[in-house]
């Protein structure tokens, strides 16, 4: 962008005049189902979106924008999104899915951070859902839905706005103890999670997700949830040795009520001893 957005509602603006793209292997994996059209459900249409953070916020802003005026329930999952439109009309809408892996070409640079911040919320997802699930939580995929959807303003200005998004990478890691959103503040005159929660409300996303995504309300035990899978998804998508993870090992203990050797089973980080925990160098997927 030659010509720098300053203000949250520009960027806003901007973004909203965007078609999101979605990643290669999710429009793929949607070409497949629809050639099984007869045959699959929503759930299957839903674990192929969960996967794709893009896939997930264009499913539910074009259903909530088009629900009925007798609809006026929350839509707050990916499954409950495809039910109310039905799997036929689903697909007429979703017929044509342009790749971010195509939109990037030109920014090889920008499409590796793409890349790497959507397998991050790809495992954020999955801590989350699991953790959701052992606290018995009534509707694990809204939590799933929230962490998957924690960082999409990051996503997105490396979809639309490589530059600035290059910048601040180049920012972090010329001072590697910044903080993001201060490296963010730096670039854009705001931190990512105020765009976030303005694109949100104007897509009119349903209150409980924007409560969900918010860090603000990390007392409540499912934004706390969500908050400890992408702060582990985060640090430790480098490796198990960031100092940050033995306060996140605790954080997400008190969570769910379990000790240390539970938990590195549960991260498939195997039985270790503390302190050679942060020397173990695995995936955790």
């Amino acid at each position: 962008m030659e010509n720098p957005i300053r203000s949250i509602e520009s960027w806003v603006q901007f973004l909203s005049e965007k078609e999101i793209p979605v990643m290669r292997q999710t429009a793929r994996a949607m070409a497949e189902a629809r050639e099984r059209i007869g045959d699959v459900n929503a759930r299957e249409i839903s674990a192929i979106a969960l996967r794709d953070p893009l896939m997930t916020v264009r499913i539910l802003r074009f259903t909530l924008r088009h629900r009925g005026k007798r609809n006026l329930q929350d839509i707050t999952t990916v499954e409950h999104a495809v039910m109310m439109l039905g799997i036929e009309p689903f697909f007429n809408h979703f017929a044509q899915l342009d790749a971010a892996e195509d939109q990037l070409k030109p920014h090889p640079q920008a499409l590796l951070g793409l890349l790497h911040v959507v397998r991050r919320a790809q495992r954020a997802a999955r801590y989350a859902a699991d953790w959701a699930i052992w606290r018995r939580d009534l509707n694990s995929e809204e939590v799933a839905v929230a962490a998957i959807l924690h960082d999409l303003a990051e996503e997105l200005m490396w979809c639309f706005a490589p530059q600035q998004a290059l910048q601040i990478l180049a920012m972090q890691k010329a001072a590697p103890t910044m903080r993001s959103a201060d490296a963010q503040a730096a670039v854009l005159g705001f931190p990512l999670i105020d765009l976030q929660l303005a694109l949100c409300m104007k897509w009119q996303l349903p209150e409980l997700l924007l409560s969900l995504i918010n860090d603000a309300h990390s007392e409540q035990g499912r934004v706390r949830n969500v908050k400890l899978a992408v702060d582990l998804a985060r640090h430790s998508a480098h490796g198990w040795d960031n100092p940050a993870l033995p306060d996140d090992y605790l954080a997400i203990e008190a969570l769910m009520n379990i000790d240390r050797a539970t938990l590195m089973l549960r991260l498939g980080l195997g039985p270790v001893d503390e302190s050679d925990a942060s020397a173990k160098k695995t995936s955790g997927e």
